[in-house]
């Protein structure tokens, strides 16, 4: 029950991208929040993790979403994935980052700048993992289904 509002907030935070990315489709819009929430909901629930396999994990739904919705609406999934992944961009990592640059805290800002490449780094590889999955996927099911191959 207590990750009801933040969810709420990240698929209200992907509509309103959505709106400034001009998906004029609600179909559209909507789904990129019910993905954007999908992968907000997995990185709240895995509260007890260290920060990159929380990234990575969120980061998987959110492009395994976004995959399965472009077959669904036949559109590219770079709208869902884009829209979706709103809610996990490490924004907060980066200003802390720099806050600690200004302030001369040399330690925190390595600390957090690594943390939050890292975090961004695991976004990168979950979604091209996903990415690579679904196009293997998509060329074994066609190859599947055409039938032997001559050798010459």
């Amino acid at each position: 029950m207590r990750f009801v509002m933040p969810c709420f907030y990240a698929a209200l935070a992907c509509v309103s991208f959505g709106i400034i990315f001009e998906l004029h489709n609600w179909k559209y819009l909507f789904s990129g929040a019910l993905t954007g929430m999908a992968g907000w909901l997995v990185y709240l629930l895995m509260e007890d993790c260290r920060i990159v396999p929380r990234f990575f994990a969120a980061t998987i739904v959110v492009a395994a979403l976004a995959e399965l919705l472009a077959r669904i609406f036949k559109a590219p999934a770079t709208i869902f994935l884009i829209v979706g992944i709103i809610p996990l961009v490490p924004g907060g990592g980066m200003y802390y980052t720099m806050e600690a640059l200004i302030n001369s805290d040399m330690q925190l800002f390595v600390r957090k700048g690594l943390e939050t490449a890292a975090s961004a780094g695991a976004m990168a590889v979950g979604c091209s993992l996903v990415s690579s999955m679904a196009r293997i996927m998509t060329v074994w099911r066609r190859n599947r289904h055409s039938g032997p191959r001559s050798l010459s």
